[in-house]
């Protein structure tokens, strides 16, 4: 591989490429990452041929098992083609030439390197979106794990990041438990709209070999064939959908961080993180940051820039395929590197890094008026209009704000000085606990509910990825 290989394209040119437009030109640094998926796809692209009489029986064997060789060679690092070769597919094309002779020039019959590299794409991400529900699985069993330790344990919840009302902890965990359920779905939806096979669709016309695409669709385990070949060749809207998904995903995890980094605070105190998830200051020996959901934090808008990326990248192309689409790739396989570490380091880090301060917890919500709420509810079961029970509590509030003590701070003959109705039981009324435990309509934050939420997220976890 010391000498620079002739290009497939070098009868028609006279002169040689620049050596800087070499390296402009030239994929194959990123490009390798799709080799296992290029030698599969042409393993069945030769048994096909020779299924049809393309090519003979011996033909395809000698292919099949040339391509196979090169399989071991790349896996025991022995094949490692260098920039001379542009790309990965030519480079494999050079490598089968050498091993089986002429036969392996007969490879890309009734094939374009468009249809191909769009296979191998394809394949790469068949595989990875498979990838990434299994690791969304793991992380939701983290959630569901943790909240069932913590049905009974109380958490603030905050609308506007204001004290709204006193919730389940579990409940708010298992908040992003159905997030990433739609998001675990939504992958199996990009899922079956990759899994179509654009092999046989050539440069952009098809071909005029007698190829039996249904027979290379089903050697790949492809679910259909695409029906135009112009699209198979010229769109990655399954990648844009990917990296959507994806997106959504980091979406999901950088919420929870953006909690996490708030709730480890010494203004929150919420939460303790484990030295497992934690890093030191390089100055400041007190300090333990939050290393993990921060940069899960700063990861998030990488996956953003890829989808926007790939947007703009498609928008002014026409028909069919251009240059432009070798950008996809390394947007893509970057997408997959980031949000698949993110979420293993989500998981270790719900799993095994967070321990939350459930004292500390229980007297937040004890030191506000996030029950002011139920004080209306309280006077609207007892047939007060609720709008006129809302600006009653208003007052109540605003007296209590103005002496600086809280709601259950007032005796029953000041409540009744507002409201005759009130009673004795105004107090149980507006204990948090039982703030939370009346909230038990479906999909309330009642502990029962809770509860309930729990054992059905058990058991979409049993459902086989």
């Amino acid at each position: 591989m010391s000498q620079t290989p002739q290009q497939p394209w070098s009868q028609r040119f006279e002169t040689a490429l620049h050596p800087t437009i070499v390296l402009f030109n030239a994929s194959i640094g990123f490009d390798i990452n799709l080799i296992e998926y290029d030698l599969t796809g042409s393993q069945a692209h030769a048994q096909m041929l020779a299924k049809t009489g393309i090519i003979s029986t011996e033909e395809g064997e000698a292919l099949v098992n040339g391509l196979e060789q090169i399989r071991q060679e790349y896996r025991e690092g022995k094949f490692t083609p260098g920039v001379e070769f542009e790309d990965v597919h030519f480079a494999v094309e050079r490598r089968l030439t050498d091993l089986v002779g002429d036969t392996g020039k007969k490879l890309h019959t009734a094939r374009s390197r468009n249809d191909q590299v769009a296979t191998d794409v394809r394949l790469y991400l068949r595989d990875q979106i498979k990838q990434i529900q299994t690791l969304v699985r793991e992380f939701q069993t983290a959630l569901v794990t943790k909240a069932d330790q913590y049905v009974d344990a109380l958490i603030p919840g905050y609308t506007h990041l204001q004290r709204a009302q006193p919730i389940s902890l579990a409940h708010h965990l298992l908040a992003y438990f159905e997030m990433c359920q739609r998001d675990w779905e939504r992958l199996g939806d990009v899922y079956k709209r990759t899994n179509i096979c654009p092999l046989g669709s050539g440069a952009l016309a098809g071909t005029p070999h007698p190829i039996d695409r249904a027979l290379s669709a089903k050697l790949l385990n492809f679910d259909s064939v695409g029906r135009n070949s112009l699209d198979g060749v010229s769109d990655r809207d399954f990648a844009i959908e990917f990296l959507t998904a994806s997106s959504l995903i980091m979406a999901h995890l950088s919420r929870l961080s953006e909690e996490i980094i708030l709730w480890s605070s010494q203004e929150f105190g919420f939460v303790s993180l484990s030295d497992k998830v934690s890093t030191g200051s390089s100055i400041m020996p007190q300090k333990k940051n939050p290393d993990v959901p921060e940069l899960v934090r700063g990861k998030t808008g990488r996956v953003f820039g890829h989808l926007q990326a790939l947007l703009t990248l498609i928008k002014g192309l026409p028909l069919a395929y251009n240059k432009d689409m070798q950008e996809d790739k390394e947007a893509i396989f970057d997408a997959v590197i980031t949000t698949k570490s993110c979420l293993q380091a989500m998981t270790i880090m719900i799993a095994e890094g967070i321990e939350f301060k459930v004292p500390r917890l229980a007297a937040a919500v004890a030191e506000d008026f996030s029950n002011a709420t139920d004080v209306a509810d309280y006077l609207a079961a007892k047939n007060v209009p609720f709008r006129e029970a809302y600006n009653l509590v208003g007052k109540l509030v605003k007296t209590c704000t103005s002496e600086r003590i809280l709601l259950k701070d007032l005796s029953l003959e000041r409540w009744q000085e507002f409201h005759p109705l009130f009673g004795e039981d105004i107090y149980a009324a507006i204990a948090p606990q039982q703030v939370v435990a009346v909230r038990n309509s479906y999909g309330g934050t009642g502990f029962e509910q809770v509860r309930q939420q729990v054992a059905a997220a058990k058991e979409i976890l049993k459902a086989e990825v």
